[in-house]
């Protein structure tokens, strides 16, 4: 028999849950689907919303042939293979095929190569599936060739519709008598995760006996889950929320903790390069000036992880997590960004002021671009006071050094240079 999840895998968008800024009457990709001018595209969210299943419904609605490739068990040559398939199915003015790729991210550059000829030359209409941010993900120039579509955490009335909907429906699921008189425990194991979701309720539902009702409860579930404790880990059990217990653990200087929640996400499973990733941004993020050798010692462990893989990558992953929980902590590049970024959304492009204008042509010059600026290196301790900021914003901070040993420094050297400027 086939799991609950695929038995009720939608097969239309009328039947499809969520994404309603996607696919509800007049959203932008559903009005691409209707009218059969779909683009290649990246769809990116979270596990479990969806991905898989609206590439599936797209291809049916479209009639086109659906090929589907996993980025984990897929190498260039099937890449090519499927392709050179998918071409020898197009007759005429017959539309592209589909070519679905699951977790794309996880395709290195060679791979991606592969895809760009027939994506360009409209072999085959691309949809890959991602849950990482494709802009660090897929190369540039298949990112160029395809249109990003954000998938959202489904909401909990909609995962409550799903169970729901799920008990009405399913043909073996409505012969038992069943009643759910408590949904917490269920949405909280499924952790936003639709298919989660219907796993964990297939798991309870098993327990009803022949000719007696079951009552869902918050208990039963908690105790289903604890007896299939190891089954269920090896699904990726609170992905996020174990990942978000290692970052705070590290953030919050206990390295007994990061390593617990390092081996809960390693024991289940869990992508090394998607923890490699984690402490990079870790690193930069609440560690920075304050330890600038954290970022190093993270992206080292990124490249060191790749190399060797599982299971000696488990060792690197360990001491850069040691080594990032007992650094000392600042998040003031965090914060000066953030604060940057504000101020330009609120006061738009300035003008960049004359004297560090580029002056590469005589116009320019003959212009005044780049008059007035002072070489640093022409003055002593390389420094020369001049005003960077745009005139509407001079003066304005955004950078301030946290308390730590490594930022006390770079406030004494600014304070020297700048005076009142960095007074802080």
């Amino acid at each position: 028999m086939q799991p609950l999840a695929e038995r009720l895998r939608p097969t239309s968008l009328d039947d499809y849950v969520g994404q309603s800024h996607l696919v509800g009457r007049g959203a932008i990709l559903r009005q691409s689907i209707e009218s059969g001018k779909l683009p290649s595209m990246i769809l990116w969210g979270p596990p479990g919303v969806g991905k898989t299943t609206l590439a599936s419904i797209i291809s049916h609605q479209l009639q086109r042939p659906f090929y589907t490739l996993s980025a984990i068990n897929s190498g260039v040559k099937d890449v090519r293979e499927t392709i050179e398939k998918a071409q020898g199915q197009r007759f005429f003015s017959a539309a592209n095929p589909i070519l679905f790729i699951d977790e794309i991210h996880r395709f290195n550059k060679s791979q991606q190569d592969s895809l760009l000829g027939a994506v360009e030359k409209g072999i085959v209409t691309l949809i890959g599936a991602t849950t990482e941010n494709p802009s660090f993900e897929v190369i540039s120039a298949l990112l160029s060739r395809c249109q990003v579509y954000v998938l959202k955490h489904l909401k909990k009335e909609e995962l409550v519709n799903i169970i729901d909907s799920a008990l009405k429906k399913d043909e073996y699921l409505r012969e038992k008598d069943m009643e759910v008189a408590e949904y917490e425990a269920l949405l909280m194991f499924s952790g936003g995760d639709a298919r989660k979701l219907l796993n964990v309720l297939e798991l309870v539902t098993n327990l009803a006996e022949k000719g007696e009702k079951l009552v869902i409860t918050n208990k039963l579930v908690e105790d289903a889950i604890q007896t299939n404790l190891a089954i269920y880990d090896k699904t990726g059990e609170m992905h996020y929320d174990i990942a978000s217990a290692f970052i705070k653990s590290m953030r919050g200087s206990d390295p007994n903790a990061a390593v617990y929640w390092l081996a809960r996400m390693i024991e289940g499973g869990e992508d090394v390069e998607f923890i490699a990733r984690r402490m990079i941004i870790l690193a930069s993020e609440d560690i920075g000036l304050a330890n600038p050798n954290a970022l190093l010692m993270a992206t080292t462990c990124w490249d060191a992880c790749r190399a060797v893989g599982f299971p000696e990558a488990r060792i690197i992953l360990s001491q850069c997590a040691i080594y990032l929980a007992t650094s000392p902590k600042s998040n003031s590049s965090y914060m000066a960004i953030g604060h940057a970024q504000q101020l330009v959304r609120e006061t738009g492009n300035l003008s960049i002021p004359m004297h560090i204008r580029n002056a590469p042509t005589k116009l320019m010059k003959d212009l005044d671009y780049g008059k007035g600026y002072r070489y640093a290196h022409d003055f002593e301790k390389n420094f020369a006071e001049q005003e960077f900021l745009p005139k509407e914003i001079a003066g304005k901070s955004f950078y301030l050094p946290s308390n730590n040993p490594a930022e006390d420094r770079l406030r004494q050297w600014l304070k020297e240079r700048w005076k009142e400027k960095y007074g802080f």
